[in-house]
């Protein structure tokens, strides 16, 4: 039987965003940035979206064994026992690893440590940083009439905050080897349809609201190796340019067989019938929604799921 892979570039909606962790340089709050072409972009860690992953995997009811812990004075986890990709989902799909020998011999023979098999890399912004910034004023936390004492104190006096901003859609790829999803193929599927609903990604340290739902997909699903695209392949316009290469596979000047590739959402909505007549013809998948490409292409990647 031939493994497929599957690899994936999804774009978000433009919106707003700032810092989505709460780093800051003294009161002035920054976006994580990169160079790009000589300008600065920003960008969202692959942890950060495999967390958010993690946490919707969870609100879809898939057993997991890492949650946060939101009261500790610092980023914390727990686990409800020794990580186990057999009875866990996220264990199983992102991986783990015990850094401490004695805990992983006590709980031999279960494996101290797991690649995951979702692989995805940084979320790339679409524009540009333009060195946009907002400020607002946190206020000094003081004595009432009715009070004898403050209960906590931020700072001595009132502060001025500062914090870098950017409207942008991000882009991101991620990828899956059939060979790793036959094991669990209903959590594979539930991983695609969180993708689908992605949310709590980026934004300003849970005050903002950016969603990481796809706006547009391209997709390839392919005995192949690598995705034989760029991968960061939309622009600003929202666009995919090297869907141009995409041809019938039976077509000897073909580029990319057409018929390997799933293509939906705004890109599909915005695309010029005779393009959109072209692609089908040539067998690209086609679909106005990204959820309903996602469902469809959950069934062709592991079809003997449920």
């Amino acid at each position: 039987m031939t493994q497929l892979n599957l690899f994936a570039t999804v774009l978000t909606y433009p919106a707003p965003t700032s810092n989505y962790r709460g780093e800051s340089e003294e009161n002035r709050t920054v976006l994580q940035k990169i160079s790009k072409h000589g300008q600065k972009y920003a960008v969202v860690s692959p942890e950060s979206i495999r967390n958010a992953l993690r946490e919707t995997l969870i609100l879809m009811g898939l057993p997991n064994n890492r949650s946060r812990v939101y009261d500790a004075d610092q980023l914390a986890v727990e686990f409800k026992e020794f990580p186990n990709a057999s009875k866990y989902a996220d264990d199983f799909l992102f991986g783990f690893m015990v850094a401490k020998p004695e805990d992983a011999k006590k709980n031999k023979p279960l494996p101290p440590k797991r690649d995951s098999i979702f692989r995805c890399n940084m979320a790339v912004a679409l524009s540009s940083y333009k060195y946009d910034s907002v400020f607002n004023q946190s206020p000094l936390n003081v004595k009432t009439k009715n009070n004898e004492k403050t209960f906590w104190s931020n700072s001595g006096t009132s502060v001025l905050l500062h914090r870098e901003v950017t409207h942008t859609a991000f882009q991101y790829p991620f990828a899956l080897s059939q060979r790793d999803c036959l094991e669990r193929p209903e959590w594979v599927k539930a991983l695609l349809q969180a993708i689908a609903q992605l949310n709590k990604v980026a934004g300003g340290h849970a005050r903002a609201y950016y969603e990481f739902a796809p706006c547009s997909v391209v997709a390839r699903l392919t005995p192949r190796l690598v995705a034989g695209y760029e991968t960061y392949g939309f622009i600003e316009t929202g666009e995919f340019p090297q869907l141009n290469r995409l041809g019938k596979a039976d077509d000897e000047n073909c580029d990319l067989p057409a018929n390997e590739f799933w293509i939906g959402g705004e890109i599909v909505r915005k695309m010029e019938l005779e393009e959109i007549t072209r692609l089908k013809e040539a067998g690209a998948h086609l679909y106005n929604n990204p959820e309903q490409l996602f469902d469809a292409l959950a069934n062709e990647f592991l079809p003997n799921s449920k």
